[in-house]
């Protein structure tokens, strides 16, 4: 009988010293830059995104592997880069070259967790059934208000009635780029998705979950309640001062925003005006500051259900976005502006809440972070390293490189994939096509040229740069861990 009670007792400790399984709040942003006040943006109203940074780590520079929604969702959700995914467009599914691959939510639920998603997670038009616990789910609320809704349809019965197939996305009209109308925050998509995100809360309180979240805003259309509209003027917003892509790139490089240009009432080729412009920006900070919203509201949520302690929260923008910067508007790059997003994570426990890191970390990265600080094994396979130490010493020394690519068509040459290494000091850009011996290559000096105005790769005096970088590149990811 005692031999029994000791063995009780001692199992009572060991389960004592176990520590709480973390759950995990996964929030996706769409086209979401560094424009935030948590990273020193004063005139956007983003509260919410803010308190967030004040119990986590901000990631100064964190960086996707393609700027463009489903290659970069695609690399963070397995844990691969482009050039194992196999996915440089918005049609391919990654689990056409990974029939196998674990993804992330996956990987939490073979450990337990109750694995759902709400939202953009995945590219829309297509999701991934294995990754969850029970079907992914999308808010049945409209994208638009009532004017943009009746032009919108307008548009797609003049469509029909010119014989447009409307099953071809090039032939389906997008609408409006910019409405304000007078709704309730639950009227439109993202506050749909944010009272499904609180039901499921509720729900799972009391059972191991990882809740993914997807909000479509800040990308286009930009469509917020009025009230958000209304936190700004649009005297506030000042146009950018480098409006010409950047001097001596190829002429290839930079984007031609070809998805603005889809929406009504923008021009086909050529600048937008700069009443466009201003109408644009004001338009982009009304919808981060509803999402934010929505944020603020999840988060209440998870507060008042008393699971803020027991809960990691990562919050990320799958690539960054232009606001006229370079002439550009959109991604679709492998500059700065494209490649660099927000990421916050905040997890109890970790010791340095609060604070912001300048480590480079790039997104195939936050699959085995998570892992980690959820104590679940490291994910096989994974291209990325987990930053959780950064969460503890946020100042320690960490990767050398983070890599972007991008693919372009040169003209009178075929198809090249851009190749972008990011350093403390230098961004490489080298645009190659194997087969037909082409080579190119941009270099930024952000050390003298934070903005990547002006290509410097031709300068002799950068020879050295341009050749220690090309090893850097050839070496990969591998070469530049921690």
């Amino acid at each position: 009988m005692l031999h029994k009670l000791a063995l009780l007792a001692l199992v009572a400790c060991f389960a004592a010293q176990e520590k709480p399984r973390l759950n995990v709040l996964f929030v996706a942003v769409d086209d979401l830059r560094p424009e935030l006040g948590c990273y020193g943006n004063a005139l956007v109203k983003s509260p919410h995104i803010d308190r967030l940074a004040a119990r986590g780590t901000v990631f100064n520079r964190a960086y996707c592997q393609q700027a463009v929604c489903s290659p970069s969702r695609s690399s963070l959700m397995t844990g691969r880069r482009p050039d194992s995914t196999k996915v440089y467009d918005l049609e391919t599914h990654f689990r056409k070259a990974l029939p196998d691959v674990v993804t992330l939510p996956q990987h939490f639920k073979a450990h337990g967790y109750h694995a759902q998603g709400f939202g953009k997670i995945y590219h829309g038009g297509y999701d991934d059934p294995p990754s969850w616990s029970v079907p992914h789910q999308t808010s049945k609320k409209p994208g638009f208000g009532p004017e943009g809704q009746a032009l919108l349809q307008r548009l797609r019965d003049e469509a029909k009635k010119a014989g447009k197939d409307l099953t071809q996305r090039a032939n389906q009209p997008r609408g409006l780029p910019w409405e304000a109308p007078d709704v309730g925050d639950s009227e439109l998509a993202d506050g749909g998705t944010a009272d499904l995100a609180i039901e499921a809360l509720r729900a799972l309180k009391d059972k191991p979950f990882f809740l993914a979240v997807g909000f479509l805003k800040p990308h286009l259309p930009f469509v917020a309640p009025k009230k958000y509209w209304d936190l700004y003027k649009e005297s506030d917003f000042a146009l950018p001062k480098n409006a010409a892509p950047p001097k001596d790139a190829p002429k290839y490089a930079p984007s031609n925003w070809g998805e603005l240009r889809a929406y009504h009432g923008m021009p086909k080729s050529g600048p937008v005006t700069d009443e466009q412009a201003r109408k644009l920006i004001h338009g982009y900070y009304a919808c981060v500051s509803y999402m934010d919203a929505q944020l603020g509201r999840i988060l209440d949520e998870l507060e008042r259900l008393g699971l803020r302690e027991k809960t990691a929260v990562v919050l990320w923008g799958d690539h960054g976005w232009y606001l006229g910067e370079h002439g550009a508007w959109c991604k679709h790059t492998n500059y700065e502006y494209a490649t660099r997003a927000p990421l916050l994570v905040s997890a109890p426990g970790q010791k340095a809440a609060g604070r912001r890191t300048d480590a480079l970390v790039e997104f195939v990265d936050i699959y085995p972070s998570l892992a980690e600080i959820c104590g679940l094994p490291a994910p096989e396979g994974s291209e990325g390293t987990s930053f959780a130490p950064l969460l503890d010493d946020p100042a320690r020394t960490w990767k050398r490189a983070a890599f972007s690519q991008y693919p372009r068509s040169v003209p009178g040459v075929g198809r090249a994939m851009g190749y972008s290494v990011r350093t403390d000091r230098w961004r490489l850009v080298e645009w190659a096509v194997p087969d037909k011996q082409y080579r190119e290559f941009e270099l930024y000096d952000h050390g003298k040229d934070p903005n990547e105005d002006v290509n410097v790769a031709a300068l002799p005096e950068n020879a050295a740069v341009v050749k220690e970088l090309a090893e850097i590149l050839r070496a990969g990811w591998k070469g530049s861990r921690p």
